[in-house]
């Protein structure tokens, strides 16, 4: 796939650096897809499940996962010669939430991952960038063996605003993932784009 931006996105202006949060609940592969498209060997802050998760952190569907993020996933691509996304994954429990408002400081766009076993999952995450203001996709990660939806489907299911973008992924593969940064990215130049339409027409 070519990954250059649409020319309908030439009127809206990026940072050559780019923080984007990689967002979802409890094993929905924020991990998984910060490594497959890390052109570095990414940071992780995992530990072990501990006794502080039993009967908190639903295993349903991941049961073989034996590790959480703490803290945060770091990596970094690059898309051409002058944009470099800088991918901070943020812990999906309750227990983590405090880190959110640091990690969220600057970044540009959110991409939350769903898992369509655990839809309801992914609420918190779409109600703080709705909060915050800050734009984002929705990327459904087809793990094996889940039912499959629409897109409409999932964009109703989640109660999302008409011009969010829901897309499909497999997290594991680094093209799939990159299409997913691309959506997001050409999300928010549409509206910034758009943001810039309505200062002119009102000044």
């Amino acid at each position: 796939m070519d990954y250059e931006l649409s020319e309908g996105d030439a009127g809206a202006v990026l940072p050559t650096a780019i923080k984007i949060l990689i967002a979802g609940g409890f094993g929905v592969g924020k991990t998984t897809l910060v490594g497959a498209v890390s052109e570095t060997k990414p940071l992780r802050t995992e530990e072990i499940l501990s006794e502080q998760g039993v009967g908190v952190d639903d295993l349903t569907g991941v049961e073989s996962k034996s590790t959480t993020t703490v803290a945060m996933d770091f990596g970094r691509i690059s898309f051409g010669d002058d944009l470099v996304l800088y991918l901070f994954g943020t812990p999906g429990q309750d227990r983590f939430w405090f880190v959110w408002d640091e990690l969220a400081l600057g970044a540009l766009g959110a991409v939350v991952l769903a898992d369509t076993r655990r839809l309801a999952d992914c609420f918190p995450s779409v109600d703080y960038f709705e909060r915050h203001g800050l734009p984002f996709i929705v990327a459904v990660n087809c793990f094996d063996g889940a039912r499959r939806y629409s897109l409409d489907e999932v964009k109703a299911a989640l109660n999302l605003d008409p011009d969010v973008p829901v897309t499909l992924c497999d997290a594991r593969e680094r093209e799939s993932s990159k299409d997913v940064l691309i959506t997001l990215l050409q999300h928010v130049m549409k509206g910034r784009g758009a943001g810039r339409a309505r200062q002119a027409v009102g000044s």
